[in-house]
């Protein structure tokens, strides 16, 4: 704290009693009606030093400044020991002068405390402040800071519109407006610690800067824009105030405005109209018209520049017509040189269509350059043979000076003759350019056609060749089906001989049917079931060639028949010993066949 001017300890200066403790264990202060004759240089030390002396803060009238405050704590109660950054309070000091030191007071959070930096330090160094700057860079946090604990730091300086943390213990704090990074700065080389913990995770040494985004230079640059569109807007609308207005008025006959004239045949005009000619303007009227007459000879003298320019323009353009000329001969004379037999027949046909489009489209812009080139050399031609005409009438109407008017009226006659000799020309050169362009569409036209009969030609060709295959195909098929057939007689023939061999052999077979049922009387299966059993047992048992048991035999036959017993089949394969063998294994209880 700075040095105050009085001493808290005497009570007297102060104006008031002995504190008394009551029975509560608080304090009582009683204010005399004495009217305070203390400096207020500094409302902010004053309050804090009433804070730290446990006595509640008066104003200057003696109006208690919070009247929540506890005296038994010490402090106030709900809020923060009193700061010059807190908003509101009316404890705001006024500006302090620069040679005087600016003193900064422990500030507490709510899950830390911030602790100022030693005023005898220089003041930490910051960069230049970039424009329209809204971002502060915040370094030294402490390992364990959040962002919940950053905001509670800096939401005091005003509204935080965004937090960037890094994982290094550094962050950006964005804030709406610009004057609230000036608090921000406010905080630099405070050392803040987290709750009570003192350890290095939880305490740092903050650093705050200015920090340069691009957000920020967008909306300074947006907000510089739009001062300049206002600014320029202002300027338009005050020189359109004093703009004189557009188109000015024809000023009528003076003196003065007469000796001003010069060359103003638009205010002559006008002039001469509204009758403003009399005997005393006169003489001034015919210098004016005198003039006007003078105008009409340098108007001349400009055309005859002008047409100067026109034929030298005219003779660059014939001889620059001329070189692209040669240099389109030159060009056809490659493309027929590349059509000879000698270089054609190592061309293929993509390349040989190539170079026969190219030298007709190089042989159509050489006519048509030529065209223009001979068109040029006819206006010449034509321009001469008039001038040689006119020589001898000029020479004549130069020798007449009374007769300038008919040499004008025969000049105009012969610029209209000259205009309409152009006309007549250019309808000429149109229709031969349409004619030109009905022949190419005709020419184009029967190549269409052309190509349209050989692509027919070529789908017949193809059509033919695929009849000719599938004829071939048919042949072939015709073929097959002959020798099938004679295949199909051959074995009828055969199974006719063998239907005459069967019927032999069963005159024999009826012969020798009674021996035969004879033997089957006394064979030891006795019906078509035991021969099938005997069959399926036998299928059977080629399937497990090791052997099975009389049960499992049976299981497996009581799927196709549930009739049949155990005793059944053994019965029928010890009949059958020569076909099946048994055999015995186990003892006692565990005998199995």
């Amino acid at each position: 704290l700075n040095h105050l001017s009085f001493d808290p300890a005497s009570t007297e200066s102060l104006g008031l009693d002995s504190p008394a403790e009551d029975g509560n264990g608080g304090r009582n202060l009683s204010l005399e009606s004495i009217p305070m004759g203390l400096p207020m240089s500094d409302p902010s030390a004053w309050a804090t030093a009433m804070n730290n002396l446990g006595m509640a803060p008066m104003g200057m009238t003696g109006q208690p400044l919070l009247p929540d405050f506890d005296p038994a704590l010490g402090m106030m109660t709900g809020i923060p020991p009193i700061n010059p950054m807190m908003p509101g309070l009316g404890i705001v000091p006024p500006p302090i002068p620069p040679d005087m030191p600016a003193v900064k007071e422990i500030i507490h959070c709510k899950s830390c405390t911030l602790f100022p930096p030693n005023p005898h330090l220089p003041p930490p160094a910051t960069r230049e402040r970039p424009p329209g700057c809204k971002t502060v860079f915040v370094g030294g946090l402490p390992e364990n800071g959040t962002e919940q604990i950053i905001m509670e730091v800096f939401e005091q300086c005003g509204e935080v519109i965004a937090i960037r943390k890094s994982k290094k213990n550094f962050c950006h704090i964005r804030f709406a407006e610009e004057f609230m990074v000036d608090k921000a700065l406010y905080l630099s080389g405070y050392r803040i610690r987290l709750g009570s913990s003192t350890d290095k995770k939880d305490t740092g040494r903050l650093h705050v800067d200015f920090a340069q985004a691009r957000d920020d230079l967008y909306e300074w640059e947006c907000k510089q824009r739009m001062l300049a569109r206002e600014e320029r807007h202002r300027r338009r609308l005050a020189e359109e105030r004093f703009r004189p207005p557009s188109p000015p008025p024809v000023v009528h006959y003076s003196d003065h405005e007469c000796s001003v004239f010069s060359e103003a045949i638009q205010t002559l005009l006008t002039w001469i109209e509204r009758g403003e000619v009399n005997r005393r303007t006169a003489n001034n009227f015919y210098s004016m018209i005198q003039s006007a007459n003078s105008h009409i000879r340098r108007l001349v003298n400009e055309k005859a520049a002008h047409e100067k320019e026109m034929e030298e323009a005219k003779e660059k353009f014939k001889l620059a017509l001329s070189g692209i000329l040669v240099q389109f001969e030159q060009i056809v004379a490659v493309y027929h040189s590349a059509s000879k037999q000698k270089a054609w027949d190592h061309f293929t046909k993509a390349q040989r269509k190539n170079i026969s489009v190219w030298c007709k489209q190089a042989e159509e812009i050489r006519n048509i350059h030529n065209d223009e080139l001979m068109g040029i050399r006819r206006e010449e031609e034509m321009e001469m043979s008039d001038e040689e005409i006119e020589d001898p009438s000029e020479m004549k109407e130069t020798e007449e000076s009374a007769l300038v008017s008919q040499v004008e009226a025969l000049k105009e006659e012969n610029d209209s003759l000259r205009w309409q000799l152009d006309a007549y020309r250019n309808e000429v050169e149109l229709l031969k350019q349409e004619q030109g362009k009905a022949s190419r569409d005709e020419d184009t036209t029967k190549e269409q056609q052309m190509k349209l009969l050989q692509q027919a030609l070529q789908g017949m060709q193809k059509h033919l060749l695929k009849v000719q295959e599938e004829y071939k195909k048919r042949e072939a098929e015709l073929e097959k089906v002959k020798e099938d057939k004679l295949k199909i007689e051959t074995l009828l023939e055969n199974l006719k001989e063998q239907e005459s061999s069967t019927s032999r052999v069963c005159a024999c077979s009826q012969e020798k049917e009674c021996p035969v049922e004879k033997t089957l009387s006394n064979s030891p299966v006795k019906s078509e079931r035991e021969v099938l059993l005997v069959g399926i047992i036998s299928t059977f048992l080629h399937v497990h060639p090791f052997g099975a048991s009389i049960e499992y035999i049976c299981s497996y036959l009581q799927r196709l028949d549930s009739k049949i017993c155990t005793a059944e089949v053994e019965v029928l394969m010890t009949r059958l010993q020569n076909t099946f063998r048994q055999e015995l294994s186990g003892v006692g209880a565990s005998l199995e066949k």
